[in-house]
């Protein structure tokens, strides 16, 4: 059964905002620095958030919203 509108729209939020949180988290780590040389942007593809279903996540890769990485992990598709 294909999830609503606003059930998709919930959860692509969701999932940006979790993206955006590892991504900071990632950042803030002691030797990503400016000065020591560490790479940023190591983070591209997490695992959605868990109050959504399996479902939902299929439905917005194949939407072209997600794109599925490996096993139950996703990258968010820029531009969409």
């Amino acid at each position: 059964m294909p999830s609503t509108d606003d059930e998709l729209k919930k959860a692509l939020r969701a999932f940006k905002k979790r993206m955006k949180l590892t991504r900071l988290d990632d950042d803030s780590r002691v030797g990503h620095g400016p000065l020591s040389g560490g790479a940023k942007g190591l983070v591209v593809a997490i695992q959605p958030p868990s109050g959504f279903g399996k479902e939902i996540w299929e439905e917005l890769a194949d939407k072209g919203f997600l794109k599925r990485d490996t096993i139950g992990f996703y990258e968010l598709v820029e531009g969409k």
